[in-house]
């Protein structure tokens, strides 16, 4: 099963929220999400379980904790949605519709 881990601070690293998550069970991967250019972390993971009933167990007691100030968003984690296709805006000309006469 695997879980979203959201709201984290910014210096969690993926070894911290294996920690964070490991009392609940057998954990296969735990990642935390960066953004690609800077490297830096988007305050968002994922924390994969061997068993659901161990990523269900990790729901129920870590969503809301308080961590370092910031209470996280723990829940099941679902398939990203396509994002909406930015090829074919329609206004054809950068937002200037301007006539010169």
């Amino acid at each position: 099963m695997k879980v979203y881990a959201g709201n984290l601070p910014f210096s969690v690293t993926d070894k911290d929220l294996a920690a964070m998550f490991e009392q609940f069970g057998q954990i296969t991967e735990a990642v935390v999400i960066k953004d690609k250019f800077s490297g830096r972390s988007k305050g968002f993971g994922f924390v994969t379980f061997a068993e659901k009933a161990s990523g269900e167990k990790a729901i129920a007691e870590m969503n809301g904790k308080d961590m370092q100030g910031r209470a996280l968003t723990v829940n099941e984690a679902k398939p990203m949605e396509p994002r909406a296709d930015r090829g074919d805006r329609g206004d054809r000309g950068g937002g200037f519709n301007r006539r010169r006469f």
